[in-house]
C-alpha cells in the first residue's frame, strides 16, 4: 500500500552499474523466530501457513521479500482478515494445545480482561492466572494496537506532524514532540472516528474499546512508527554530526521486512522536520532481507537532495555492499551506520553472519549506533562488542523507543518489549587515541 511521492527526487545520472552478484544468503532472526514458534506451541507455524493459504515457510518468505505478488492470501472480507489474524493467536497458553487437538476446536476461551489469551478450560485458565495477572494489563494493549496498527496500512496512522518548534537538541523524549504537534487531540479524534477506524471494530470479533484507550493506542503507534527516523536523529546528534552543514548518507545495515516492508518513499520525513533547513540526507537500507518497493532503487551516486530524505537499497549482505558499491563509488561513504536490532546475541549462527559487518565498521571506524529490545539483549550485545574489541562510547535507555508494548509471539506471558529501548553507540577499536566521545549527557 505505499503511497507515490509527489516530490520524488530527481533520477540521476549513473554512467557506472553495480556488477550482478548471487543472492546472499544468511541466517535472519525472521526465519529463527518462525521456526522457534513450533518449540513453545508445536503446529503453530503450520497453523500460520494455512491461514495465509501458503504452503511452506519458502511460500512466507517470498510474499515477505516482495517475490510473490498478487497473493490475497484467501482472504475475502475485512471479517475474515482479521479472523485469520486472529486464528493464529488460538492456543491454550498453559498447556500449548492448539484448536485441534481439542475434542472441540470451539472450545477455546479468551480472556476477558486482555482479548489477547485463550484456554481450552476452565483448569488451564485457573493454573495459569498466577502468571498470567503478572502482565494482563499490558497484553491487553497489546492485543488492542495489533488490530489498530491495520490504520497503518490504510494511511490514517501517522497523522500529518509539524515541522519541530525546538532544536533537536531540546527534545528529550516523546512527551516533548508530542508538544509540538499542533491540534493533537483533534488529530486522534478524526482517526477515532473515521471509516477505517469503525470497519476495523466492526469485523475484529472483539468489543470496541473506548475512544481515549484508542487514542492512546494511536499515540503508541506514531511512536513506534517515527522511533525510527528519530532514532537516526539521535545517533547524529550523539556523534556531533550536523546535518546543517552538509548532505549525509546514513547506512541501515542489517535492514529486513521489518524496516522495508510497504516503507514509502516518504516514511523518514520526519527527520526533514527534525534538522529543518538540512542539506540532504540519504538513507540507505542494506540486507539480505529488504523488500521489494518503491526504495529498492540503487543508492546516490551524487549528493542527496538538498532538504530532503532519500531512501534507496541493497539486497546483500554489508560488507559485500562496502566492497561492489562504496569501494567503487557507486555509493557514498557514511556519516552514520545504524543497526536496528541487529540481533547477533542471538545464537552462533547469526553472530557468525554479522561478523565480518562487526569487523568492517569497526576496522573503517565508523560510527555506529545499534538498538536492542531489553536490558538482556543490551547486556549481551555489548558482552560480544566487548570481545571483538569495538570501542563503546556509550549506551544508555533509548529517549525515542517505541512506547508499543510486543509480547513474545507464542510465549506472551513474559514481560513486553520494546522496539528500540536501549541504544548502543560504537566508533572503531578499543584503545584508539582520540577517540571521539559522545557529546550529549544521553549515554
Amino acid at each position: 500500500t505505499a503511497q507515490p511521492n509527489a516530490g520524488a527526487a530527481p533520477k540521476t545520472g549513473r554512467s557506472k552499474k553495480a556488477p550482478e552478484e548471487p543472492a546472499a544468503r544468511a541466517p535472519d532472526v525472521d526465519s529463527l523466530g518462525f521456526q522457534a514458534m513450533d518449540r513453545n506451541v508445536p503446529g503453530l507455524s503450520h497453523v500460520i501457513l494455512q491461514k495465509l493459504n501458503m504452503k511452506s515457510y519458502e511460500d512466507y518468505k517470498s510474499a515477505m521479500d516482495g517475490r510473490k505478488s498478487g497473493s490475497d492470501f484467501g482472504i475475502r472480507t475485512y471479517f475474515d482478515m482479521f479472523q485469520k489474524m486472529e486464528d493464529t493467536f488460538k492456543f491454550c497458553v498453559e498447556c500449548k494445545k492448539l484448536p485441534d487437538a481439542l475434542p472441540d476446536p470451539k472450545s477455546l476461551r479468551r480472556c476477558k480482561r486482555c482479548q489477547n489469551v485463550y484456554y481450552c478450560g476452565v483448569v488451564c485458565q485457573r493454573a495459569n492466572w498466577p502468571l498470567h495477572k503478572k502482565f494482563c494489563k499490558k497484553l491487553k494493549l497489546v492485543a488492542v494496537d495489533r488490530l489498530v496498527e491495520w490504520l497503518i496500512f490504510t494511511g490514517d496512522i501517522p497523522f500529518p506532524t509539524e515541522t519541530w518548534t525546538k532544536p533537536a537538541r531540546m527534545v528529550k523524549g516523546w512527551e516533548d514532540w508530542f508538544s509540538m504537534q499542533e491540534q493533537l487531540e483533534e488529530k486522534l479524534g478524526a482517526i477515532v472516528a473515521g471509516r477505517y477506524m469503525t470497519l476495523l471494530w466492526a469485523n475484529a470479533g472483539k468489543p470496541r474499546p473506548e475512544d481515549t484507550e484508542l487514542r492512546e493506542s494511536i499515540r503508541r503507534l506514531v511512536t513506534d512508527f517515527h522511533s525510527r527516523p528519530l532514532t537516526i536523529g539521535l545517533g547524529l546528534r550523539l556523534f556531533g554530526i550536523d546535518p546543517l552543514t552538509r548532505p549525509l548518507t546514513v547506512h541501515v545495515v542489517g535492514a529486513s521486512h521489518v524496516e522495508t516492508l510497504n516503507t514509502r518513499l516518504t516514511d523518514y520525513d520526519e527527520l526533514t522536520r527534525m534538522f529543518p533547513g538540512h542539506q540532504g540526507m540519504e538513507l540507505v537500507m542494506v540486507g539480505v532481507d529488504v523488500v521489494d518497493g518503491p526504495i529498492m532503487r540503487p543508492p546516490l551516486t551524487t549528493l542527496a537532495p538538498r532538504g530532503r530524505v532519500y531512501l534507496s537499497s541493497y539486497k546483500g549482505l554489508y560488507h559485500n555492499f562496502w566492497e561492489s558499491c562504496v569501494e567503487t563509488k557507486l555509493a557514498a561513504r557514511p556519516d552514520l551506520v545504524v543497526g536496528f536490532h541487529p540481533g547477533f546475541h542471538a545464537c552462533p549462527d547469526l553472530l557468525a553472519g554479522w561478523l565480518p559487518t562487526l569487523l568492517l565498521l569497526r576496522d573503517y571506524r565508523l560510527p555506529v549506533l545499534f538498538t536492542v529490545y531489553s536490558e538482556q539483549e543490551l547486556k549481551a550485545s555489548l558482552q560480544i562488542l566487548v570481545e571483538l574489541e569495538t570501542h563503546i562510547v556509550g549506551y544508555a535507555s533509548n529517549p525515542f523507543a517505541s512506547l508499543r508494548p510486543e509480547q513474545v509471539y507464542s510465549s506472551p506471558n513474559k514481560a513486553p518489549v520494546y522496539c528500540s529501548s536501549h541504544y548502543i553507540a560504537l566508533l572503531g577499536a578499543e584503545d584508539v587515541p582520540g577517540a571521539v566521545e559522545l557529546e550529549d549527557d544521553d549515554g
